[in-house]
């Protein structure tokens, strides 16, 4: 899978190995999904936005303002959820592809340069890079019939573990839940939810009597936070 955080020197997400310019191995709707969103994509060197206005909005993110990140989220996760739609066929499994994308974008913002391209041009062709990624991996490893697609990297199941590998991944466990645990209220109900009782969005929102944009919202900036603890905590690498 290609690293968002391998970025070339002109600013722009590149395609990996696996997500070369070559999709002959893409199914006909596939790429016609990615037709369909590269179609709207300005060029690359086009200057038809404030540029200045991406800069401050990718600073107030980087800076851990949730209000500017949630406005980049509902910006983009329409066009973002409907191409992992298409790739993954099923409301569940894009919603969480496009949650695992959005993750993935946030760690990538300092990697954002206005100086080659606007941020709706980086941001979009960062996540279809993502997006054929997941699709090429669950190719190789397909899941059985029926199984949620585990794209976060916290979740806590496991069914192939040795017995080592069970004591580490207890250990690893409590300390997720100990990270959890330092969440926000609001964003610590929604992640555990979601991500350790696997309720669906629908779900959330008929326990919480709450908008699935908040629930969803919540849930984004839940794993973020989350990623931040458990790297301090040094039980994720940086």
């Amino acid at each position: 899978m290609s690293s968002p955080e391998s970025m070339p020197p002109d600013g722009l997400p590149t395609l990996s190995a696996e997500s070369s310019d070559d999709l002959k191995d893409l199914p006909p709707d596939r790429r016609e999904a990615l037709a369909t969103l590269e179609a709207n994509l300005p060029p690359p060197g086009g200057t038809s936005r404030d540029r200045s206005a991406d800069m401050a909005l990718v600073a107030r993110c980087r800076a851990g303002d949730a209000a500017a990140w949630e406005f980049l989220v509902r910006q983009y996760s329409r066009r973002i959820y409907y191409l992992a739609y298409k790739f993954v066929g099923r409301h569940e499994q894009a919603e969480d592809l496009t949650q695992e994308v959005f993750l993935k974008v946030y760690r990538s913002l300092e990697q954002y340069n206005p100086d080659v391209g606007d941020l709706p041009n980086w941001l979009l062709r960062l996540a279809r890079n993502l997006i054929i990624d997941d699709y090429r991996r669950r190719q190789r490893q397909p899941l059985e019939e029926g199984e949620d697609l585990e794209v976060h990297v916290h979740h806590l199941r496991s069914h192939t573990d040795h017995p080592q590998q069970h004591i580490e991944r207890q250990e690893q466990s409590l300390q997720i839940m100990q990270a959890i645990e330092k969440l926000p209220p609001d964003l610590r109900q929604c992640v555990i939810m979601r991500d350790i009782e696997e309720m669906t969005y629908q779900e959330i929102v008929e326990k919480l009597q709450i908008p699935e944009g908040t629930v969803k919202s919540r849930i984004n900036r839940g794993r973020i936070e989350l990623a931040r603890i458990l790297r301090r905590m040094k039980v994720i690498g940086t």
